[in-house]
């Protein structure tokens, strides 16, 4: 539960629980009703809602909600009073600047953040991952500072701090990092890549420094001599080095061996031979320096080789598994598949952009439940020319690989001069991921049969590791193939859900940036099938594209995008109904979306920071500005993102969090306009939940349900998950302890510990077993009819998600 000054009073917003619902009405889902307490008294019964504006609500009034099933009161929140200014400021320890090798100056700024219950208490910790100023794309050169992971409690004690190291860099493409309670124990762990120097600070109540230590390296790494005090960060020098001897090695190379690439490197750079291989330390000097000054700058006059600086392209890759509430590492295995190279393979040497370390060091990250039960980890690297994808589940003492995509290498004729992407990769199944990846990752369940398949851009993987489909069309007028099928290819943004309920299932909206390589700009599928439903050809790049409910007259969710200028329609893309019909050449924003109007249509958040700051705002298509959040900022450069949006307090709503410009604080907000419509929080909602999880993922996209969410839904429509929260059975132990006392009491914990032993083996029968008798058990002396009602529903509720 949350209170909020407001103009009109104080509001207050709380959770409907999943399990609190049995039915549906025309403007909301039925259940529990909520009686509201001020200091005591109970001010209201609400039953249509789990929101209330108490009008005579003052800073120090003290509010409760109870949950009400059959006139009796089965459940009490913990006491608040109202955040008085409208907004809650989450203290945060902003990590000491720092100064490159090169001797530049950084600081550092709050990023991306997640959410997870890492104790086990009920509440979320807050996870914040810290950028430095000269954090880098990857394809821009130069040293970055370290990326930090902190862990929060909402009173803004730093329970951990992750320093990643020297030897990851930093960068919106480089750490994605899993907050979830992967192994069912009510406790979020904490998954993310790892490298020699990525060291845990736990901290102390006051504060303080309770411990330091290093991940653990593997046991063939410390023989082979590697240490926490390596650094394999490249010096402009050790990158001219790092040439001469990959070209002393051309006449090994597998690809020169097996006849796929050039004998020689002259034959490579197209200039007559002059040197024996195996080349000579001198020669190889001797191509280096025409590679650099002469060839790469005739490929493009962007390509300064002599400066690049600052990049890992050597050094052991792991993935680490960290319990959230202390920081401990649980375990550290290797990173799956590891670098290979310097990019050479992956065609980062292949175009006219010459970047070493870009293709080969692309990540993403996402939760999917492949089984429909529990959640995994997928982690991919790849997607311009190879593709990989590997997904984990976490028994909570090992990671245990459920299955490994690999497209394979996409061949070239030449490393150094080639058009890599959109060629198959060599894998027969795989091979048409290639170039299909986007800057970010869903999962859900789009083939309706109960498990979530992993939604890879224009690609899609089904639950058990196979390709469901790899979405083509055919090239059209204008553009650089016509009549070809080729890939939908590479995007920047990606949204799934149900966009348009008149249509069975799921569909996914896409931006694309082949421009006239590509047959579509932007496009509407079918989330089962990859079938395109409706898009058009723009000719360019088009970056940003997202989806919402803006037009509550329209059926369906809208959909737009935006592109530069010289595209196919200079007018843009436009705004989309879900049918196919274009309404208005003006759109929307693209930067995020967020659920926050009391009448369930969408909003966007506005305000991006470069090299200056502008104002995050709430806006909406119709009325217009909703909420200005002055002093704070967003992050991610243009793409303006909020550090998250996501439905961590009170009712269905979402709530924007925002750093403070000076990263002092996360500031919350959460909107207060009073809604007549009741929804079981977003957070129970399997793929809402994992796409939480997801939303820091390299470029952020918002977090969508698996339902359709919108002004027009049918909430006899919405689907009420099954779930098994792990601390349902020490929350009917405490409600057993509130309520009753004495032998009664006694008697029944006895029962309560018959049904824990028996989950702790595994046996579900059993602990049901034991449940039902809890429950015939209260029929007996001991316990009065209040007690026996409220804890006879929540048994009855535990039973059910066994069952």
């Amino acid at each position: 539960m949350v209170a909020v000054s407001a103009d009109e009073g104080t509001f207050l917003s709380w959770r409907l629980l999943a399990t609190e619902v049995t039915g549906a009405s025309d403007t909301g889902l039925t259940g529990a009703d909520f009686h509201v307490y001020r200091d005591g008294e109970r001010l209201a019964t609400v039953t249509d809602s789990t929101n209330y504006l108490d009008p005579d609500g003052t800073a120090t009034g003290e509010y409760r909600v109870a949950a009400v099933v059959d006139g009796v009161e089965v459940d009490l929140s913990d006491p608040v009073t109202a955040w008085d200014q409208g907004y809650y400021d989450l203290p945060l320890r902003k990590p000491a600047d720092g100064v490159t090798p090169a001797g530049e100056a950084y600081t550092y700024s709050a990023n991306d953040m997640s959410v997870g219950d890492v104790d086990g208490d009920g509440t979320y910790e807050y996870v914040v991952k810290w950028y430095p100023s000269n954090s880098k794309d990857v394809s821009q050169v130069g040293y970055t500072g370290n990326i930090y992971i902190d862990t929060y409690r909402f009173d803004g004690t730093l329970l951990h701090r992750i320093d990643l190291g020297r030897n990851i860099r930093a960068g919106a493409h480089y750490t994605q990092f899993l907050v979830y309670d992967f192994d069912g124990d009510g406790r979020s762990e904490m998954m993310f890549k790892t490298a020699p120097g990525t060291r845990i600070t736990r901290y102390d109540a006051n504060g303080e420094v309770a411990s330091e230590r290093y991940i653990t390296l593997p046991r063939e790494d410390r023989r082979a001599g590697y240490s926490h005090d390596d650094d394999y960060r490249m010096s402009a020098a050790d990158y001219y080095d790092h040439v001469v001897e990959m070209f002393q090695g051309w006449h090994e190379h597998p690809e020169v061996v097996d006849g796929s690439w050039p004998a020689t490197l002259e034959e490579a750079f197209g200039i007559d031979p002059a040197y024996d291989y195996p080349l000579a330390r001198e020669d190889a000097e001797a191509l280096a320096d025409h590679f650099m000054d002469v060839y790469a700058p005739s490929r493009s006059s962007r390509n300064n080789l002599r400066a690049f600086e600052g990049f890992v392209v050597d050094g052991p890759e792991y993935l680490s598994v960290f319990d959230g509430a202390t920081g401990d590492e649980l375990e550290t295995i290797r990173y799956k598949p590891g670098r290979h190279d310097d990019g050479l393979m992956w065609g980062d040497y292949a175009m006219s952009r010459i970047e070493p370390g870009n293709r080969v060091d692309r990540f993403l990250a996402n939760v999917a439940y492949l089984d429909g039960e529990h959640p995994s980890a997928v982690f991919a690297r790849g997607y311009y020319t190879r593709s990989t994808l590997v997904s984990y589940r976490w028994d909570g003492e090992r990671l245990r690989e459920d299955w490994y995509v690999d497209s394979g290498w996409g061949p070239m004729s030449n490393p150094f001069n080639d058009s890599p992407h959109g060629v198959d990769g060599t894998d027969p199944e795989y091979g048409t991921l290639t170039t299909q990846g986007f800057h970010s990752i869903s999962a859900a369940d789009v083939d309706g049969d109960g498990r979530q398949e992993v939604v890879y851009g224009s690609a899609t993987i089904d639950d058990d590791g196979s390709l469901l489909y790899s979405s083509f069309d055919e090239m059209p007028e204008g553009s650089a193939t016509p009549g070809v099928q080729a890939r939908l290819g590479h995007g920047d943004a990606m949204h799934v859900t149900d966009i348009d309920p008149d249509r069975p299932g799921l569909e996914i909206y896409t931006v694309h940036e082949g421009a006239r390589s590509a047959p579509l700009g932007y496009a509407l599928r079918d989330a089962a099938t990859g079938e395109v439903l409706y898009g058009g050809y723009t000719g360019v790049d088009t970056g940003r594209g997202m989806i919402g409910d803006v037009l509550p007259d329209e059926p369906g969710l809208e959909t737009w995008a935006n592109h530069p200028e010289g595209g196919e329609n200079p007018a843009g893309v436009g705004l989309w109904t879900a049918d196919g019909r274009r309404v208005d050449g003006a759109t929307p924003g693209t930067n995020q979306s967020i659920r926050w109007a009391a009448d369930l249509t969408t909003q966007l958040v506005h305000g991006a920071t470069t090299e200056t700051y502008q104002t995050p705002t709430i806006e909406d298509w119709r009325r217009g500005t909703l909420l200005t959040a002055d002093g704070t900022t967003t992050s991610n450069w243009t793409k303006g993102n909020p550090s998250l949006v996501a439905d961590v307090f009170g009712d269905w709503r979402e709530e924007l969090l925002v750093p403070l410009r000076d990263s002092s604080a996360m500031r919350v907000f959460t909107s207060t306009e009073v809604t007549g419509h009741k929804l079981y929080t977003l957070m129970h909602d399997p793929q809402y939940r994992a796409e939480v999880a997801r939303q820091q993922t390299t470029y952020n996209q918002p977090s969508y349900t698996g339902f359709y969410l919108a002004s027009d839904m049918d909430f006899g429509e919405v689907p009420v998950p099954d779930l098994w929260a792990p601390g349902a059975l020490d929350a009917l132990r405490g409600q057993l302890a509130e309520r009753v006392d004495g032998a009664a009491e006694r008697r029944l914990a006895a029962l309560l510990d018959r049904a824990e032993r028996a989950l702790e083996r595994g046996d579900e029968r059993r602990a049901v077993d034991s449940l039902e008798r809890f429950i015939r058990d209260l029929d007996r002396r001991g316990v009065s009819e209040g007690a026996r009602a409220a804890l006879t529903y929540h048994a009855q509720t535990l039973i059910a998600s066994l069952r």
